[in-house]
């Protein structure tokens, strides 16, 4: 009976290892096959968008009518300033290419009308008078490999 126990022991002993080295063939077999990573997947490729921008615009009008003298009226003054210290920084690294925007862009805009009727003096009257500055510290700087 001590005989008999044993090898039944050993058959199912046997199917147990057999069964676990199937299981590990499977995994090392396929495992190339879902990751990420591997040689085996494909090529990485990545994409970048960035950008700065700033804009300002100033539309003005102004009529006068006056049956006398008109004095300092209908002026349009616009005074605009952009300052950008931003900055636009990159780095990429892929095996299947890379491809990057980067820009700072600013714009101003000013659009002035004045119209002055008057029976007498327009003195100081109907002016448009502007003033815009820019100024961009900011840098782009892109890495790519």
């Amino acid at each position: 009976m001590n005989k008999t126990k044993n090898i039944h022991n050993n058959k199912n002993d046997k199917l147990i290892v057999a069964s676990i080295a199937i299981v590990v063939a499977l995994a090392l077999i396929a495992s190339p096959l879902v990751a990420v990573d591997d040689a085996f997947a494909t090529k990485k490729k990545n994409k970048a968008n960035q950008s700065i921008d700033q804009s300002q615009s100033s539309a003005q009008n102004a009529l006068c009518t006056s049956g006398g003298t008109t004095f300092l009226s209908c002026n349009n003054v616009s005074f605009q300033h952009q300052f950008n210290s931003g900055n636009n920084a990159l780095a990429q690294t892929g095996q299947g290419g890379n491809s990057a925007e980067q820009s700072i862009s600013q714009s101003q805009s000013s659009s002035q009308n004045s119209q002055v009727v008057s029976g007498g003096d327009t003195i100081g009257s109907g002016n448009n008078i502007n003033v815009q500055s820019q100024t961009n510290t900011g840098s782009n700087a892109a890495a790519q490999s």
